[in-house]
């Protein structure tokens, strides 16, 4: 029979030898025991080369585990299921980006269990497998909620049918000669934007987005809208499966929009679940990459103006301190709300570490993000949290830069961010700097 010592040592193997990367916690975070694995995935986080505490380690990539934890009141149990966390944005053509998956049980009143591993491949195929089922869904399903708008090669619509009228409630007059922005809420689409998802159309076979769409009325429903390529046949039509539209000679696709919005409340729980930061409920760093990248790469292929502002809750660790967690998760709270209000509809606002977000502006130059960053700054200045009778007021700084010719990548485009951020900050905080190549001595630094 094993003795108690050799239970323990081949508990120790298992875990030495374990295919993913495991680690006990106490419950403010501490590790207590680390696999090699888990310190390989884990090291390249660290700041500073420690591996002391898991919820340091990832502050910078899920800065909501500390709250996840401290809100767990269960005796025991899984707090986080196989999380995706998004490391890096990788580099186009060289390297993918990576993501990790993390799940974290509660043992006891004392204990926690993370099983870490890398999922980037996974992640790859599933994206690939999704844009296929996604396709053939909106192909296949709910006909009867559809509808079927033939485009010309500018995005265009050049003829009507019954299906537009049921689905937006627009005549043949509303339609005509008109952009497919028609069907979008004002500021939801840019010019560029719209010319985008033909593209990439073109590239991929089809663009597929759910989003809401606005009828004639001015209501908002919740749809998926699906752009494909047409083909041409002989005679001058084209069609796209059973459905046939006459078409003109030049190159056109079809838009298929569905109106999706009995199922908007599942949808939006799952685009919660996977893209949002559980805090604030805006996007969340995954969210972020992604975003940042299709436009970085949208830029290159047809140059346009594209800014990003980094913003930084000034002093919040004082914050923190003095008023206590609850105090400090209120005032990112309110610093995610004010963000959604001051910015576009199409803007990304998201939350990419503890007390930094970043915002992402399709066309929009320098001058443009810099007004909007300052509307933002004087806007918080003026406003205050209230929470248990206490009036919180707090600042924050900002660094922007716009995309041009020399940024290969969207680290290096963050790292200009946060050289200019850093400047805002010794500048004496609550105000906002852009991006200048005196900086690039700073581009190195870590923030304060």
């Amino acid at each position: 029979m094993a003795t108690l010592e050799e239970e323990h040592q081949a508990l120790l193997q298992f875990l030495y030898l374990a295919p993913v990367g495991l680690a006990q916690l106490k419950m403010d975070g501490e590790i207590v025991m680390i696999n090699p694995l888990s310190a390989q995935l884990l090291m390249p986080l660290s700041r500073d080369g420690n591996l002391n505490n898991l919820f340091t380690a990832l502050e910078t990539i899920a800065p909501e585990l500390r709250h996840l934890c401290a809100s767990f009141n269960e005796p025991y149990g899984m707090i986080c299921d196989a999380a995706r966390l998004q490391v890096n944005a990788g580099i186009p053509g060289k390297s993918d980006p990576q993501m990790l998956s993390l799940t974290l049980l509660k043992l006891d009143a004392a204990r926690l269990m993370a099983v870490i591993s890398d999922v980037s491949l996974q992640v790859k195929r599933e994206r690939q497998l999704q844009q296929h089922e996604a396709w053939l869904n909106a192909i296949l399903q709910g006909m009867t909620d559809y509808a079927l708008v033939p485009l010309n090669s500018d995005g265009g619509i050049e003829q009507w049918n019954e299906s537009i009228e049921r689905v937006s409630g627009l005549d043949a007059a509303g339609v005509y000669n008109r952009s497919y922005s028609i069907f979008f809420p004002e500021g939801a689409a840019t010019k560029e934007g719209l010319a985008d998802r033909l593209h990439e159309a073109d590239q991929n076979g089809w663009s597929l987005q759910e989003g809401y769409c606005r009828r004639a009325d001015g209501t908002r429903f919740w749809a998926s809208t699906l752009i494909t390529p047409l083909r041409i046949r002989g005679d001058n039509t084209a069609f796209t499966g059973a459905l046939h539209v006459d078409l003109p000679e030049d190159h056109s696709y079809c838009l298929v929009i569905r109106d999706i919005n009995e199922k908007r409340e599942a949808s939006e729980s799952r685009r919660k679940a996977l893209l949002c930061d559980h805090l604030t409920g805006v996007a969340n760093r995954r969210a972020f990459f992604d975003a940042a990248e299709l436009e970085l790469s949208r830029m290159k292929r047809s140059p346009r103006p594209l800014s990003l502002v980094l913003f930084d809750a000034d002093s919040f660790k004082s914050i923190n301190d003095r008023y206590g967690h609850p105090v400090g998760d209120a005032v990112l709270r309110h610093f995610a709300l004010m963000l959604q209000e001051t910015f576009r509809q199409v803007d990304i606002v998201a939350r990419i570490g503890g007390e930094e977000f970043a915002v992402i502006l399709p066309s929009t130059s320098m001058p443009e993000a810099f007004a909007a960053a300052e509307r933002l700054r004087a806007a918080v200045e003026a406003s205050w949290v209230e929470i248990d009778g206490l009036r919180i007021a707090y600042t924050v700084s900002g660094g922007i830069v716009s995309a041009d010719a020399n940024v290969s990548s969207l680290d290096e485009l963050i790292k200009r961010a946060d050289a200019a951020l850093y400047e805002a900050k010794e500048a004496g905080r609550n105000r906002i700097r852009t991006w200048h190549p005196g900086q690039a001595r700073r581009l190195n630094m870590v923030m304060p």
